[in-house]
Parts: structure tokens; C-alpha cells; sequence
């Protein structure tokens, strides 16, 4: 792990030149004992450590953020921090109520403060001292550092602050790397940005996607959001930050977001010609009966988060598949289905099925040219296979 006082060599002109020069050629699993080989006749161990991890890191952020290529991360620091696109659409809430002033708790290497950044003047709290340093220059590097002011300090042991508004992201990962689930054991725990709300009522607090439910506090606004497909992360709002909504679903880069508006209930049907796989944000926030609701669709199963429809509409919100068939599961029956019609390709999907895909393909000894998708799930209780095309 790079120290504070080689990340500042990093800073010097020499670290610069060896970081353009070295960076020219991604670093990969077969090149990497030659390019630490050539740098350690240049510069020291410790250096040539910290550059080799610097480059290896940006190649990793490309996905994450626009300016990888030029910006200073740790492995953990990298991996917490949010993707450019979700920071960027928390910033909107924050620049929309007028805040000017806003503290950015444990804001670890500047992933959150340099959207922040481009709305209001950032206060960046952070107990790490390296990442403090690296928020800095990465702040520098999208051109706002004049607006991100640090400074090092505990969480915990830190008295609130007269800003307009905050965001927080507690770390959820232990000393050894593994998840924490529970906010109690967030790093802080969440109940420490709580003690805040005497003074700064307006939050947004970053919280995994997969939380509890029962661990939500009572009034705020949960946000669950999805990136391309995968679900990022959950955001509690509170004060002005906070909608009329409950709960709210929102897909990046779009933009398309669903609320928990009142609807009624969405009947239970055998599957119809459509199938809809809700995206994972929708599936967390509860809105899949929202969805369903707005498709003119029903459920198959009321624990089974497949929607059913006769004609087929675009929506953001799930993908579409057009189904040929339900079945009853049985291997045997599966594989000659699947033979007769010449299935070779099968993608394998599966939501409330104690089936392993991959056990199941090999047992399906599957050959030939065309191609299907198949649903293990549940049909009014009963296990099905729905057989059919992707429709998108």
C-alpha cells in the first residue's frame, strides 16, 4: 500500500514523469514483473510500489470515472467510491435545493466531493490521511479544488458542523475485507450521522443496496439505483433533500426513476405471451406491483418477481422476453424439449428455484443452432420452466 510520504513523490515532477512514461502501455498479468523489474533499477522499492499500484488502479477506474487516467486511489478506496454517473445524479439533489455549503463525511478519495464539488463548496472530512491527500488532487484534477476544503478528523468523535447539508458513505467492509450488512456495524454506524440531524437535517446516506428493511429509519426517502443493469447502491434522504416518495428506483445513466405511488392490487396469473425481468433497483425498492401496474401486466407467483402480459410495451424498467412455453420441471421432459427444437445456445435464468444453472446446462448435454432463454421459477406456487426469446 502506497504511504502518504511516497504518494507525495508521486506528486513531484520525477513521479509524474515516470507515471506518463510507464503508463503509456496498460500493466497486465504478463507484463508486470518486467515493468516493476524496470522500474526498480530507476527509483526505489517503495516508489516503484506506489506507481505500479497507481497504474493498475487507474486502469480499474476507467469504468467509474471520466478522468481515471489522471487520478490517486487505494484499492479499498476505489472499490467504496461511487461511479462518476451515480455521483453525479446525487449532486442534482443537493445543487436543486440551493445548498451551497455542504460536508462530505468520510469522503475517502473525493469520488462523491467532486460532484458535490461542481454545485456548491464541499467541507471533506476523512479520518485517513492518505485519501485525504489523494481527494485533494483528484479534486484538482476536475478542476474544483478551489471549492473542497479538508479536513482530517474522527466521525465519531467530530461535533456537528453548521453546514446546509451533508452526504455520508460509512465504510461497510471489516478489517479483514468482508461485507458488513448491518448498519449498526457500518464504519461509522449510521446512528452516528443521526446524531447530526439536530443540526443539519438535510442528509443523503449511502447505504448497501442489499439493506435490511427493518434497519431503515422512519422518515426518509430510500433510493435504490441501478448502473447498465447492476444495482450500485441505496440512499437515504432526509429534510429538504427528501421527495414526497417513500421509496424510488432510479436507472443511470438515463435518468428513468419509479416511485411508490398508491396502486392497486396486481393479480396472479399463468404466464401470458410477455415476460418481464424487473430491473434489480425496482426489485429493492418494492416496485415491481408499480411496474406492473404501469404495463398493464400481472405476477405469476406473489413471491416471484416475473410480470406477465398479453402485448408487450417499452419501459426502462425491465427487460422483455416473448415466452413459447411454460413447463412442469422435469429433466428428462427439459432436455427433449430442448433436442426437438435444436437448442445449442441457452442462457439460464433462475428467481425462486433451488436449481444451479451451470449443474443443470451440463446435464442438459444441450446441442445444435438455435437459441433460447429459459426462466426456473415458480408459477402459483408450482416449479415451472418458462421457455422463450429476449424480446429487446
Amino acid at each position: 500500500m502506497t504511504s502518504l510520504e511516497t504518494f507525495y513523490v508521486l506528486l513531484t515532477p520525477e513521479g509524474q514523469q515516470l507515471l506518463a512514461e510507464f503508463g503509456r502501455e496498460p500493466v497486465t498479468r504478463e507484463n508486470h514483473l518486467q515493468v516493476a523489474s524496470e522500474l526498480r533499477q530507476r527509483v526505489d522499492s517503495d516508489l516503484t510500489n506506489a506507481i505500479l499500484e497507481t497504474l493498475v488502479l487507474r486502469q480499474r477506474a476507467v469504468t467509474k470515472f471520466d478522468r481515471a487516467s489522471e487520478m490517486y486511489f487505494t484499492r479499498a478506496g476505489l472499490e467504496q467510491a461511487s461511479a462518476e454517473v451515480v455521483s453525479t445524479h446525487r449532486a442534482h439533489r443537493y445543487e436543486k435545493a440551493g445548498f451551497t455549503n455542504v460536508a462530505d463525511l468520510g469522503c475517502g478519495i473525493g469520488g462523491d466531493a467532486l460532484s458535490l464539488a461542481a454545485v456548491s463548496d464541499v467541507l471533506g472530512i476523512e479520518w485517513n490521511p492518505l485519501r485525504l491527500a489523494m481527494a485533494q488532487e483528484n479534486l484538482r484534477v476536475y478542476g474544483r479544488g478551489g471549492n473542497f476544503h479538508p479536513l482530517q478528523a474522527d466521525l465519531i468523535e467530530l461535533t456537528p458542523l453548521p453546514v446546509d447539508a451533508l452526504f455520508a458513505d460509512p465504510g461497510r467492509r471489516d478489517d479483514y475485507g468482508r461485507r458488513i450488512y448491518s448498519v449498526h456495524d457500518y464504519r461509522p454506524p449510521l446512528a452516528t450521522f443521526g446524531a447530526w440531524l439536530g443540526k443539519v437535517a438535510n442528509q443523503g446516506l449511502k447505504v448497501s443496496p442489499g439493506i435490511d428493511y427493518a434497519e431503515i429509519p422512519d422518515n426518509v426517502e430510500i433510493e435504490f439505483i441501478s448502473v447498465r443493469g447492476e444495482v450500485r447502491e441505496g440512499v437515504l434522504w432526509s429534510g429538504d433533500l427528501r421527495t414526497e416518495a417513500g421509496r424510488r428506483a432510479t436507472l443511470l445513466p438515463s435518468g428513468a426513476t419509479l416511485t411508490d405511488e398508491p396502486v392497486a392490487p396486481i393479480a396472479i396469473t399463468p404466464p401470458k405471451e410477455f415476460l418481464y425481468e424487473p430491473d434489480g433497483a425496482v426489485i429493492r425498492a418494492h416496485l415491481v406491483e408499480h411496474l406492473a401496474h404501469r404495463l398493464d401486466a400481472t405476477k405469476i407467483d406473489d413471491d416471484i418477481a416475473y410480470l406477465t402480459a398479453e402485448q408487450a410495451q417499452e419501459t426502462p424498467f425491465a427487460r422483455r422476453y416473448v415466452l413459447e412455453d411454460a413447463l412442469p420441471f422435469q429433466l428428462k421432459r427439459l432436455r427433449q424439449y430442448l433436442r426437438q427444437r435444436n437448442v445449442g445456445r441457452l442462457t439460464i435464468k433462475k428467481r425462486g428455484s433451488p436449481l444451479d444453472p451451470d449443474k443443470l446446462r451440463k446435464q442438459l448435454r444441450l446441442q445444435g443452432d438455435e437459441e433460447r432463454v429459459i426462466f426456473l421459477t415458480q408459477v402459483s406456487g408450482q416449479a415451472t420452466v418458462l421457455v422463450g426469446r429476449d424480446w429487446n
